[in-house]
């Protein structure tokens, strides 16, 4: 079956090029002018991936993916922002509230098509995954399953995106080893060279310390390595468990 996407946005020519352009690729595009046909057809149609405008009169695209991930039903769907707001704080609320990527408008077609292709192959790949036994990762005071994928930090569980989940568990899985920001993008979420941008690791990552350190101004856990990239842990052991 052809893979399905979902493309909310207020503006009826921008969904027009949506459906024309993604249709050319061999999706089956159903699109939506605000927030409440979005969850109508989402509940009808249950998209593989939704494009979301961030910009909406009434219920804008935050809230919206709010809501959706809210709902067990697309708590997983991939979600990627169409955003005019370049502010960090935006960016980061978007990355909050669930959104997998973003991209700026204007545009390029061939980037949105690059990062639903990588997306959705990252999406697949997490239903596929069936392992025998959960997989505990023990760094800093952070405790992951893999299996579960679920992150404790120092006995408090936290909330994670997917997306979020696949970046502490890698940096997790190689404790003390600095990766640059086109490495996670390559081997984290499986972008191919040229596409994504270093911002959204670092928004990413910016979204992670809020939730995992002490002190985000000064995070000790995920740290930066100037001029080379991100690293986890300073001093700490990585120990692979099996559950009780």
């Amino acid at each position: 079956m052809r893979p399905r996407i979902l493309a909310v946005d207020d503006e009826p020519d921008m969904l027009w090029g949506l459906r024309y352009a993604l249709g050319d690729e061999g999706y089956e595009v159903d699109t939506a002018g605000n927030a409440a046909e979005a969850l109508t057809l989402a509940a009808d149609q249950r998209p593989d991936l939704i494009v979301l405008d961030v910009v909406m009169p009434g219920v804008d695209g935050f809230e919206l993916c709010g809501r959706l991930r809210r709902d067990h039903r697309f708590a997983s769907v991939p979600v990627i922002f169409l955003t005019a707001l370049l502010e960090t704080a935006d960016c980061i609320k978007g990355l909050n509230e669930g959104a997998d990527d973003y991209l700026s408008k204007p545009f390029d077609l061939g980037e949105l098509k690059a990062r639903i292709q990588a997306v959705l192959r990252r999406a697949g790949e997490r239903r596929a995954e069936v392992p025998e036994i959960s997989t505990i990762l023990e760094v800093d005071g952070l405790r992951l399953d893999l299996k579960g994928k679920s992150v404790d930090v120092r006995g408090v569980l936290v909330s994670v995106t997917p997306a979020e989940f696949a970046l502490v568990a890698f940096l997790a899985a190689h404790p003390q080893e600095v990766f640059t920001a086109r490495q996670l993008l390559d081997q984290v979420w499986g972008y191919p060279a040229g596409v994504g941008t270093a911002d959204l690791v670092r928004w990413h990552i910016k979204n992670i310390r809020k939730k995992i350190e002490l002190d985000p101004q000064n995070p000790l856990i995920v740290r930066t390595v100037r001029r080379y990239g991100y690293m986890l842990g300073s001093r700490s052991r990585q120990k692979c468990l099996a559950p009780a």
